[in-house]
Protein backbone atom coordinates (compact mmCIF):
# COMPACT_ATOMS: atom_id res chain seq x y z
CA UNK A 1 0.00 0.00 0.00
CA UNK A 2 3.11 2.54 0.44
CA UNK A 3 4.21 1.77 -3.03
CA UNK A 4 0.62 2.76 -4.09
CA UNK A 5 0.47 5.75 -2.09
CA UNK A 6 3.60 7.03 -3.13
CA UNK A 7 3.17 6.62 -6.45
CA UNK A 8 0.22 8.42 -6.62
CA UNK A 9 2.07 11.13 -4.82
CA UNK A 10 4.39 11.09 -7.98
CA UNK A 11 1.36 11.25 -10.62
CA UNK A 12 0.10 14.16 -8.63
CA UNK A 13 3.36 16.22 -9.00
CA UNK A 14 3.08 15.59 -12.53
CA UNK A 15 0.12 17.08 -12.72
CA UNK A 16 -1.56 13.55 -13.52
CA UNK A 17 -4.70 13.03 -11.14
CA UNK A 18 -4.84 10.04 -8.17
CA UNK A 19 -8.25 8.62 -10.23
CA UNK A 20 -6.45 7.80 -13.25
CA UNK A 21 -3.75 5.42 -11.69
CA UNK A 22 -5.48 2.48 -12.74
CA UNK A 23 -2.50 0.65 -14.38
CA UNK A 24 0.09 1.43 -11.90
CA UNK A 25 -2.03 -0.29 -9.32
CA UNK A 26 -3.03 -3.33 -11.78
CA UNK A 27 0.80 -3.82 -11.73
CA UNK A 28 1.40 -3.81 -8.24
CA UNK A 29 -1.67 -6.35 -7.88
CA UNK A 30 -0.03 -8.68 -9.90
CA UNK A 31 1.57 -11.81 -8.52
CA UNK A 32 2.62 -12.58 -12.06
CA UNK A 33 5.46 -10.76 -12.22
CA UNK A 34 9.32 -12.23 -11.30
CA UNK A 35 11.68 -10.09 -8.97
CA UNK A 36 13.37 -9.10 -11.31
CA UNK A 37 10.35 -6.95 -13.00
CA UNK A 38 8.59 -5.83 -9.59
CA UNK A 39 12.21 -3.87 -9.52
CA UNK A 40 11.81 -2.65 -13.51
CA UNK A 41 8.35 -1.60 -12.02
CA UNK A 42 9.56 -0.01 -9.12
CA UNK A 43 12.49 2.22 -11.03
CA UNK A 44 9.99 3.37 -13.72
CA UNK A 45 7.47 4.62 -11.40
CA UNK A 46 10.06 6.25 -9.07
CA UNK A 47 11.59 8.06 -11.91
CA UNK A 48 8.59 9.05 -13.83
CA UNK A 49 9.55 13.08 -12.79
CA UNK A 50 12.37 12.48 -15.18
CA UNK A 51 10.66 10.91 -18.05
CA UNK A 52 7.82 13.63 -17.79
CA UNK A 53 11.19 16.31 -18.13
CA UNK A 54 12.90 14.46 -20.91
CA UNK A 55 9.43 14.58 -23.15
CA UNK A 56 9.31 18.32 -22.32
CA UNK A 57 12.70 18.96 -22.95
CA UNK A 58 12.66 17.37 -26.49
CA UNK A 59 8.72 18.74 -27.45
CA UNK A 60 10.12 22.17 -26.81
CA UNK A 61 12.75 22.07 -29.96
CA UNK A 62 11.23 22.09 -33.10
CA UNK A 63 12.59 19.65 -35.26
CA UNK A 64 10.61 19.37 -38.60
CA UNK A 65 11.88 16.87 -40.92
CA UNK A 66 13.71 20.08 -42.87
CA UNK A 67 14.83 21.11 -39.63
CA UNK A 68 18.30 20.01 -39.35
CA UNK A 69 19.68 21.49 -36.99
CA UNK A 70 16.64 20.66 -34.94
CA UNK A 71 16.83 17.47 -35.68
CA UNK A 72 20.38 17.21 -34.30
CA UNK A 73 19.68 19.15 -31.52
CA UNK A 74 16.79 16.40 -30.25
CA UNK A 75 19.46 13.58 -31.30
CA UNK A 76 21.54 15.30 -28.73
CA UNK A 77 19.18 15.00 -26.03
CA UNK A 78 18.31 11.44 -26.54
CA UNK A 79 21.94 10.20 -27.47
CA UNK A 80 22.90 11.71 -23.46
CA UNK A 81 19.86 9.49 -22.47
CA UNK A 82 21.31 6.21 -24.19
CA UNK A 83 24.41 7.08 -22.79
CA UNK A 84 22.86 6.58 -19.34
CA UNK A 85 21.73 3.33 -20.22
CA UNK A 86 25.09 2.66 -20.97
CA UNK A 87 24.53 2.35 -24.81
CA UNK A 88 27.49 3.74 -27.19
CA UNK A 89 25.65 6.00 -29.64
CA UNK A 90 26.78 7.56 -32.68
CA UNK A 91 25.43 9.67 -35.73
CA UNK A 92 24.83 8.67 -39.18
CA UNK A 93 25.26 11.91 -41.42
CA UNK A 94 23.25 12.06 -44.74
CA UNK A 95 24.50 13.31 -47.85
CA UNK A 96 24.23 17.03 -48.24
CA UNK A 97 22.24 16.35 -51.37
CA UNK A 98 19.22 15.02 -49.13
CA UNK A 99 18.77 17.91 -47.25
CA UNK A 100 18.27 16.02 -44.40
CA UNK A 101 19.82 15.85 -40.67
CA UNK A 102 20.76 12.05 -40.27
CA UNK A 103 20.39 9.09 -37.63
CA UNK A 104 21.09 8.91 -34.12
CA UNK A 105 22.19 4.55 -33.85
CA UNK A 106 22.55 3.33 -29.85
CA UNK A 107 24.13 0.12 -29.38
CA UNK A 108 24.58 -2.24 -26.43
CA UNK A 109 26.39 -5.54 -27.05
CA UNK A 110 26.82 -6.79 -30.27
CA UNK A 111 30.75 -7.71 -29.60
CA UNK A 112 31.97 -11.10 -30.94
CA UNK A 113 31.96 -12.66 -27.32
CA UNK A 114 27.79 -11.25 -26.89
CA UNK A 115 27.26 -12.96 -30.10
CA UNK A 116 28.58 -16.72 -28.83
CA UNK A 117 26.81 -16.34 -25.41
CA UNK A 118 23.48 -14.91 -25.79
CA UNK A 119 20.90 -16.86 -25.38
CA UNK A 120 18.01 -13.70 -26.05
CA UNK A 121 16.48 -12.29 -28.99
CA UNK A 122 18.94 -9.64 -30.94
CA UNK A 123 16.39 -7.17 -30.96
CA UNK A 124 16.09 -3.69 -33.14
CA UNK A 125 14.30 -0.44 -31.39
CA UNK A 126 12.50 2.05 -33.88
CA UNK A 127 12.00 6.02 -33.71
CA UNK A 128 12.40 9.10 -34.96
CA UNK A 129 13.90 12.58 -34.02
CA UNK A 130 11.61 14.48 -36.71
CA UNK A 131 8.41 15.69 -36.60
CA UNK A 132 5.76 17.16 -39.42
CA UNK A 133 5.98 20.63 -37.50
CA UNK A 134 8.42 23.15 -39.52
CA UNK A 135 9.51 26.06 -37.76
CA UNK A 136 7.75 28.83 -40.39
CA UNK A 137 4.23 26.64 -38.69
CA UNK A 138 2.59 27.89 -35.33
CA UNK A 139 4.61 26.96 -32.27
CA UNK A 140 3.25 24.33 -29.69
CA UNK A 141 5.45 24.14 -26.78
CA UNK A 142 4.72 21.65 -24.11
CA UNK A 143 1.82 22.04 -21.95
CA UNK A 144 0.02 20.19 -19.42
CA UNK A 145 -3.81 20.92 -20.08
CA UNK A 146 -5.25 18.93 -17.39
CA UNK A 147 -4.60 16.23 -15.08
CA UNK A 148 -4.24 13.52 -17.65
CA UNK A 149 -3.42 15.52 -20.91
CA UNK A 150 -0.20 17.29 -22.47
CA UNK A 151 0.07 18.92 -25.69
CA UNK A 152 3.37 20.27 -27.88
CA UNK A 153 4.29 19.53 -31.03
CA UNK A 154 5.51 15.74 -31.72
CA UNK A 155 4.10 15.12 -28.07
CA UNK A 156 2.82 11.10 -29.06
CA UNK A 157 4.25 11.06 -32.99
CA UNK A 158 6.80 10.45 -31.56
CA UNK A 159 8.99 12.12 -29.09
CA UNK A 160 6.88 10.23 -26.46
CA UNK A 161 7.30 6.61 -27.66
CA UNK A 162 11.47 7.83 -27.87
CA UNK A 163 10.86 8.47 -24.37
CA UNK A 164 9.42 5.43 -23.67
CA UNK A 165 12.12 3.48 -24.68
CA UNK A 166 14.79 5.57 -23.09
CA UNK A 167 13.24 5.25 -20.09
CA UNK A 168 12.26 1.53 -20.05
CA UNK A 169 16.30 1.03 -21.39
CA UNK A 170 17.58 2.87 -18.47
CA UNK A 171 15.27 1.15 -15.97
CA UNK A 172 16.72 -2.50 -17.27
CA UNK A 173 20.49 -1.25 -17.14
CA UNK A 174 19.82 0.37 -13.70
CA UNK A 175 18.75 -2.78 -12.45
CA UNK A 176 21.79 -4.92 -14.23
CA UNK A 177 19.56 -6.55 -16.65
CA UNK A 178 21.44 -5.65 -20.43
CA UNK A 179 24.14 -7.30 -19.43
CA UNK A 180 23.76 -9.77 -21.56
CA UNK A 181 21.81 -7.87 -24.11
CA UNK A 182 22.05 -6.99 -27.71
CA UNK A 183 20.19 -3.67 -28.71
CA UNK A 184 20.38 -1.34 -31.46
CA UNK A 185 18.37 1.36 -30.82
CA UNK A 186 17.67 3.28 -34.18
CA UNK A 187 16.03 6.89 -34.39
CA UNK A 188 15.93 8.33 -38.18
CA UNK A 189 16.15 11.87 -38.39
CA UNK A 190 13.95 12.24 -41.50
CA UNK A 191 10.65 9.50 -40.86
CA UNK A 192 8.16 11.98 -41.70
CA UNK A 193 9.47 12.73 -44.73
CA UNK A 194 12.51 10.38 -45.79
CA UNK A 195 15.34 11.66 -47.90
CA UNK A 196 15.40 10.16 -51.53
CA UNK A 197 16.94 7.80 -52.75
CA UNK A 198 15.66 5.65 -50.08
CA UNK A 199 18.74 3.42 -50.60
CA UNK A 200 20.76 6.50 -49.17
CA UNK A 201 18.56 7.44 -46.35
CA UNK A 202 17.62 4.27 -45.06
CA UNK A 203 20.95 1.46 -46.31
CA UNK A 204 22.60 1.67 -42.91
CA UNK A 205 19.02 1.07 -41.23
CA UNK A 206 18.31 -1.59 -43.07
CA UNK A 207 21.43 -3.31 -42.97
CA UNK A 208 21.93 -2.54 -39.13
CA UNK A 209 18.48 -4.46 -38.70
CA UNK A 210 19.69 -7.69 -40.40
CA UNK A 211 21.99 -7.76 -37.38
CA UNK A 212 19.28 -8.32 -35.44
CA UNK A 213 16.24 -11.10 -34.95
CA UNK A 214 13.30 -8.77 -33.79
CA UNK A 215 12.34 -5.12 -34.56
CA UNK A 216 10.28 -3.30 -31.86
CA UNK A 217 8.72 -0.06 -32.81
CA UNK A 218 7.75 2.84 -30.80
CA UNK A 219 5.03 4.77 -33.20
CA UNK A 220 2.19 5.75 -31.36
CA UNK A 221 0.02 3.27 -29.59
CA UNK A 222 -3.71 2.25 -31.26
CA UNK A 223 -5.42 1.10 -27.55
CA UNK A 224 -3.31 0.24 -24.27
CA UNK A 225 -3.84 -3.88 -25.23
CA UNK A 226 -3.20 -3.68 -29.13
CA UNK A 227 0.17 -3.64 -30.68
CA UNK A 228 0.49 -3.63 -34.78
CA UNK A 229 1.82 -7.15 -36.49
CA UNK A 230 1.04 -5.39 -39.82
CA UNK A 231 1.49 -2.27 -41.29
CA UNK A 232 0.09 -1.24 -44.91
CA UNK A 233 3.24 -0.24 -47.29
CA UNK A 234 2.16 2.92 -50.02
CA UNK A 235 3.10 3.27 -53.20
CA UNK A 236 2.15 5.91 -55.90
CA UNK A 237 0.98 6.08 -59.68
CA UNK A 238 0.64 8.67 -62.41
CA UNK A 239 -1.47 8.83 -65.08
CA UNK A 240 -1.55 10.53 -68.51
CA UNK A 241 -4.07 10.50 -71.05
CA UNK A 242 -3.66 12.54 -74.52
CA UNK A 243 -6.24 13.07 -76.63
CA UNK A 244 -7.43 14.14 -80.14
CA UNK A 245 -8.79 17.93 -79.19
CA UNK A 246 -11.57 20.01 -81.19
CA UNK A 247 -14.90 21.74 -81.15
CA UNK A 248 -16.74 20.51 -78.75
CA UNK A 249 -19.88 20.15 -80.81
CA UNK A 250 -17.99 16.93 -82.19
CA UNK A 251 -17.89 14.65 -78.84
CA UNK A 252 -18.78 11.57 -78.90
CA UNK A 253 -18.36 11.33 -82.54
CA UNK A 254 -15.85 8.52 -84.36
CA UNK A 255 -14.10 11.80 -85.67
CA UNK A 256 -13.34 13.42 -82.55
CA UNK A 257 -13.66 11.05 -80.27
CA UNK A 258 -13.93 10.93 -76.07
CA UNK A 259 -11.84 13.80 -75.39
CA UNK A 260 -9.59 13.62 -72.40
CA UNK A 261 -11.53 14.55 -68.90
CA UNK A 262 -13.99 11.88 -69.91
CA UNK A 263 -11.27 8.95 -70.45
CA UNK A 264 -9.43 9.67 -67.23
CA UNK A 265 -12.31 10.06 -65.51
CA UNK A 266 -13.51 6.35 -66.96
CA UNK A 267 -10.27 5.40 -65.54
CA UNK A 268 -10.57 6.62 -62.24
CA UNK A 269 -14.42 5.19 -61.92
CA UNK A 270 -13.01 2.11 -63.17
CA UNK A 271 -10.82 1.67 -60.37
CA UNK A 272 -12.95 2.37 -57.63
CA UNK A 273 -15.97 0.05 -58.80
CA UNK A 274 -13.35 -2.92 -59.56
CA UNK A 275 -11.09 -2.55 -56.82
CA UNK A 276 -12.76 -0.52 -53.69
CA UNK A 277 -14.05 -3.44 -51.64
CA UNK A 278 -10.86 -5.44 -51.26
CA UNK A 279 -9.60 -5.20 -47.77
CA UNK A 280 -6.95 -2.96 -46.84
CA UNK A 281 -6.13 -2.25 -50.35
CA UNK A 282 -6.97 2.06 -50.63
CA UNK A 283 -6.03 3.96 -54.14
CA UNK A 284 -6.90 7.82 -53.55
CA UNK A 285 -5.85 10.48 -56.86
CA UNK A 286 -5.14 13.66 -55.28
CA UNK A 287 -4.55 16.22 -57.92
CA UNK A 288 -6.51 15.70 -61.31
CA UNK A 289 -5.40 18.39 -64.41
CA UNK A 290 -7.43 18.35 -67.30
CA UNK A 291 -7.95 21.08 -69.98
CA UNK A 292 -7.10 22.59 -73.77
CA UNK A 293 -3.29 23.58 -71.77
CA UNK A 294 -2.11 21.60 -68.84
CA UNK A 295 1.30 21.66 -66.85
CA UNK A 296 1.82 19.61 -63.47
CA UNK A 297 5.27 20.20 -61.12
CA UNK A 298 5.60 16.60 -59.68
CA UNK A 299 8.72 18.40 -57.70
CA UNK A 300 5.77 20.90 -56.02
CA UNK A 301 2.90 18.37 -56.50
CA UNK A 302 1.23 21.46 -58.10
CA UNK A 303 0.05 21.97 -61.86
CA UNK A 304 -2.00 24.62 -63.59
CA UNK A 305 -5.09 23.96 -66.89
CA UNK A 306 -6.60 26.20 -69.14
CA UNK A 307 -9.44 25.18 -70.95
CA UNK A 308 -12.94 26.62 -72.53
CA UNK A 309 -16.21 24.45 -72.48
CA UNK A 310 -15.92 24.32 -76.26
CA UNK A 311 -12.65 22.97 -76.43
CA UNK A 312 -12.01 19.14 -76.28
CA UNK A 313 -9.63 18.57 -73.76
CA UNK A 314 -6.04 17.05 -75.19
CA UNK A 315 -4.36 16.24 -71.56
CA UNK A 316 -4.97 15.15 -68.59
CA UNK A 317 -3.08 14.01 -65.38
CA UNK A 318 -3.91 12.37 -62.45
CA UNK A 319 -1.65 11.43 -59.45
CA UNK A 320 -2.45 9.23 -56.43
CA UNK A 321 -1.59 7.00 -54.06
CA UNK A 322 -1.63 2.93 -52.93
CA UNK A 323 -1.93 1.48 -50.03
CA UNK A 324 -1.62 -2.46 -49.97
CA UNK A 325 -1.11 -4.93 -46.99
CA UNK A 326 1.15 -7.49 -48.81
CA UNK A 327 3.57 -7.23 -51.79
CA UNK A 328 1.50 -9.55 -53.92
CA UNK A 329 -1.92 -7.38 -52.85
CA UNK A 330 0.14 -4.80 -54.41
CA UNK A 331 1.03 -6.69 -57.26
CA UNK A 332 -2.78 -7.58 -58.00
CA UNK A 333 -3.81 -4.08 -57.59
CA UNK A 334 -1.50 -2.75 -60.52
CA UNK A 335 -2.43 -5.71 -62.85
CA UNK A 336 -5.84 -4.71 -62.74
CA UNK A 337 -4.97 -0.71 -62.92
CA UNK A 338 -3.38 -1.75 -65.74
CA UNK A 339 -6.06 -3.95 -67.71
CA UNK A 340 -8.32 -0.80 -67.21
CA UNK A 341 -6.10 1.70 -68.33
CA UNK A 342 -5.44 -0.64 -71.51
CA UNK A 343 -8.86 -0.16 -73.20
CA UNK A 344 -9.26 3.35 -74.10
CA UNK A 345 -12.22 5.04 -75.24
CA UNK A 346 -12.23 5.92 -78.55
CA UNK A 347 -10.08 8.95 -79.91
CA UNK A 348 -7.88 8.93 -76.44
CA UNK A 349 -4.76 7.11 -75.40
CA UNK A 350 -3.73 6.52 -71.63
CA UNK A 351 -0.44 5.52 -69.93
CA UNK A 352 0.19 4.60 -66.29
CA UNK A 353 3.22 4.57 -64.26
CA UNK A 354 4.19 3.07 -60.86
CA UNK A 355 6.44 4.17 -58.04
CA UNK A 356 7.48 1.92 -55.49
CA UNK A 357 7.30 4.13 -51.95
CA UNK A 358 7.40 2.43 -48.37
CA UNK A 359 7.19 -1.32 -49.12
CA UNK A 360 4.58 -3.21 -46.11
CA UNK A 361 4.81 -4.74 -42.92
CA UNK A 362 3.13 -8.00 -44.01
CA UNK A 363 1.14 -10.29 -40.83
CA UNK A 364 3.71 -13.33 -40.01
CA UNK A 365 3.79 -16.20 -37.76
CA UNK A 366 6.63 -14.60 -36.41
CA UNK A 367 5.04 -11.48 -35.89
CA UNK A 368 2.64 -13.39 -34.17
CA UNK A 369 4.86 -14.97 -31.93
CA UNK A 370 6.17 -11.48 -30.64
CA UNK A 371 2.94 -10.72 -30.11
CA UNK A 372 2.23 -13.51 -27.58
CA UNK A 373 5.37 -12.45 -25.38
CA UNK A 374 4.09 -8.83 -25.09
CA UNK A 375 0.48 -10.41 -24.10
CA UNK A 376 2.10 -12.61 -21.36
CA UNK A 377 3.29 -9.54 -20.00
CA UNK A 378 0.47 -7.22 -20.23
CA UNK A 379 -1.12 -10.30 -18.52
CA UNK A 380 1.54 -10.67 -16.10
CA UNK A 381 1.15 -6.57 -15.42
CA UNK A 382 -2.76 -7.12 -14.29
CA UNK A 383 -3.28 -5.48 -17.89
CA UNK A 384 -4.90 -8.38 -19.39
CA UNK A 385 -4.12 -10.08 -22.95
CA UNK A 386 -2.75 -8.30 -25.96
CA UNK A 387 -3.90 -8.34 -29.78
CA UNK A 388 -2.96 -7.42 -32.90
CA UNK A 389 -4.30 -4.15 -33.70
CA UNK A 390 -6.35 -3.41 -37.32
CA UNK A 391 -3.74 -2.85 -40.37
CA UNK A 392 -5.98 -0.54 -42.05
CA UNK A 393 -6.16 1.75 -39.30
CA UNK A 394 -2.01 2.63 -40.01
CA UNK A 395 -0.19 4.16 -42.86
CA UNK A 396 3.11 2.94 -43.38
CA UNK A 397 6.34 3.47 -41.39
CA UNK A 398 10.00 2.64 -41.61
CA UNK A 399 9.62 -0.39 -39.82
CA UNK A 400 8.18 -1.64 -42.91
CA UNK A 401 11.52 -1.42 -45.24
CA UNK A 402 12.76 -3.95 -42.61
CA UNK A 403 9.53 -6.19 -42.28
CA UNK A 404 11.32 -8.65 -45.17
CA UNK A 405 14.24 -9.33 -42.90
CA UNK A 406 13.21 -9.96 -39.19
CA UNK A 407 10.26 -10.13 -36.82
CA UNK A 408 8.01 -7.10 -36.82
CA UNK A 409 5.65 -5.36 -33.49
CA UNK A 410 4.80 -1.49 -33.98
CA UNK A 411 2.52 0.74 -31.73
CA UNK A 412 4.57 0.51 -28.72
CA UNK A 413 4.57 4.21 -28.29
CA UNK A 414 3.14 6.29 -26.51
CA UNK A 415 -0.60 7.28 -26.64
CA UNK A 416 -2.75 10.58 -27.43
CA UNK A 417 -4.90 12.32 -30.23
CA UNK A 418 -4.53 14.58 -33.23
CA UNK A 419 -0.97 13.42 -34.80
CA UNK A 420 0.43 15.64 -37.63
CA UNK A 421 -2.53 18.33 -36.73
CA UNK A 422 -2.29 21.61 -34.27
CA UNK A 423 -2.91 20.58 -31.12
CA UNK A 424 -1.22 17.20 -31.08
CA UNK A 425 -1.92 15.56 -27.51
CA UNK A 426 -0.54 12.91 -25.12
CA UNK A 427 -2.48 10.62 -22.52
CA UNK A 428 0.34 11.23 -18.86
CA UNK A 429 -2.03 9.04 -16.96
CA UNK A 430 -0.98 6.05 -19.40
CA UNK A 431 2.44 6.73 -19.96
CA UNK A 432 3.68 4.99 -16.81
CA UNK A 433 2.15 1.38 -18.09
CA UNK A 434 3.05 2.11 -21.61
CA UNK A 435 7.04 2.32 -20.37
CA UNK A 436 6.27 0.03 -17.95
CA UNK A 437 4.70 -2.65 -21.29
CA UNK A 438 8.13 -1.54 -23.30
CA UNK A 439 10.73 -2.67 -20.78
CA UNK A 440 9.40 -5.75 -19.67
CA UNK A 441 9.00 -6.81 -23.06
CA UNK A 442 12.92 -6.26 -24.27
CA UNK A 443 13.28 -7.96 -20.98
CA UNK A 444 11.58 -10.95 -21.95
CA UNK A 445 12.55 -10.76 -25.49
CA UNK A 446 16.44 -10.30 -24.72
CA UNK A 447 16.64 -13.01 -21.72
Amino acid sequence: MKKAILFIGILSSLGIGANQTLYAQNTKASTSLSKEEEKIIAYIDANMPRAIALLKESVDINSGTLNIEGVKKVGAIFAREFEKANFKTKWISLPDSLRRGGHLVASIGFNKEAKKTTKGKKLFLIGHLDTVFEPDMPANPYTILNDSTATGQGVTDMKGGDVIMIIALQALQAEGLLKDANIIAYLTGDEEHAGTPIDISRGDFIESAKQTDIALGFEGANGLNSVATARRGASSWLLNVKAKTGHSSGVFTPSAGYGAIYEAARIVNEFREQLSTEKYLTFNPGVFIGGSETNYDASKAAGMAIGKTNIISPAVTVTGDLRFLTEQQKINARKKMQAIVDHSLPGTKASIEFEDGIPSMAPTEGNNKVLEVISGVTTAMGAGPTVAGDPGSRGAGDISYIAAYVDCIDGLGSSGKGSHAPGETIHLNELPYLIKRAALTIYRLSR
